[in-house]
């Protein structure tokens, strides 16, 4: 088979994938790891859910194998090393789930500050519910300036926000941070000045473990944490002591590794500690905007030619020519302004 589909695309991106190449869907390879080396073996460009590592060892069975395509980010699963060794092209949706994110993020902040919502819909009196606080006005610290930070800082703006931000890969004079109306402060100063802090930094290897208790000493009592990054960021046995004794109120990550929080663990059963599976970029817009990014990657690099010939179908045309490779993004400075969510089909797609 020519593209094999372990995670879907939506049906517009698939039929018109399928106009050019040959593509098989069979999500059941995922779970069974022998059945998919076995099917991969003339295949030319797969779509791979998280899960699925890619490894010296699993190319091998892979000899005509030319594109890894993912729909979520993630740095993880695939050994980029082997795949440029191999002229392995991976390709990310990365631009797709920016704006999910960032709305995720907002929602857990509103989430945590509104806690008795929770409560309420439970049941709950009022006499029993949590008071709540308001966004507007309270200080909120960005920690890392990933795309998702761009997104998020306009949306906090806009209800009256006060946001202060660090990333270590950007500097303190750098444009970026008058752009995005964020003051930059030291980490030190983020966190003991922060009613809440998002976590949105890009991961490195380097960065293992680098939320840890000396870090965490400076939180503001009874701060508050919501975050996207990779959860190796935090050291787990830092992280429990600060969610018992006072220093973070709550947290909510999305995406975390399943042994961060497991049986044994540190931070096994902490009530305040809450861990979404990846519902970030788990929205319809995500969802199509990263299966036409895919279409489009699979496309161009099975069949370069036609596709340079052929004029783009899909309205997503300016996230498309986004790639991690370096292509031209068009001059566009920003995007995720480019993100349309009311599409007339959306009520049909099956996620």
């Amino acid at each position: 088979m020519e593209v094999l589909l372990i995670d879907p695309l939506v049906p517009e991106a698939l039929s018109w994938l399928q106009e050019r190449h040959d593509v098989s869907y069979h999500p059941e390879l995922g779970d069974d790891a022998s059945a998919l080396r076995k099917a991969v073996y003339k295949t030319r460009a797969l779509v791979l859910p998280p899960h699925v590592i890619v490894s010296q060892e699993f190319l091998n069975f892979a000899p005509k194998l030319q594109l890894v395509a993912r729909m979520q980010i993630s740095s993880d699963n695939t050994d980029l090393d082997a795949c440029a060794r191999r002229q392995v092209r991976v390709v990310q949706a990365r631009s797709a789930t920016v704006r999910s994110n960032a709305e995720y993020l907002l929602y857990g902040l509103l989430m945590l500050y509104r806690r008795g919502m929770v409560s309420a819909l439970l049941g709950r009196k009022l006499s029993q519910v949590r008071m709540g606080r308001e966004l507007c006005g309270s200080t909120v610290g960005l920690l890392g300036l990933a795309p998702v930070a761009h997104t998020l800082a306009p949306m906090l703006k806009g209800l009256g926000v006060r946001l202060i931000g660090y990333d270590p890969a950007v500097h303190h004079a750098a444009a970026l941070w008058d752009k995005l109306g964020v003051e930059p402060v030291t980490v030190q100063e983020l966190l003991s000045r922060a009613d809440a802090v998002s976590l949105q930094m890009v991961y490195a290897s380097r960065f293992r473990g680098w939320i840890n208790e000396r870090l965490l000493n400076h939180c503001k009592p009874g701060q508050l944490w919501v975050g996207v990054s990779r959860s190796s960021l935090f050291d787990p046995e830092a992280l429990a002591l600060a969610l018992s004794d006072g220093r973070i109120d709550a947290c909510l990550l999305d995406g975390a590794n399943p042994q961060f929080a497991a049986e044994g663990t540190p931070l096994y059963d902490v009530p305040n500690l809450h861990l979404t599976p990846r519902l970030g970029s788990h929205t319809r817009e995500a969802k199509l905007r990263a299966s036409w990014y895919v279409a489009h990657r699979i496309h161009e690099t099975l069949s370069p030619q036609a596709a340079l010939a052929e004029a783009r179908l899909s309205d997503f045309s300016a996230l498309d020519s986004l790639d991690s490779g370096g292509q031209d993004s068009g001059g566009m400075e920003d995007p995720q302004t480019i993100s349309p969510s009311q599409w007339a089909s959306l009520g049909d797609l099956r996620t």
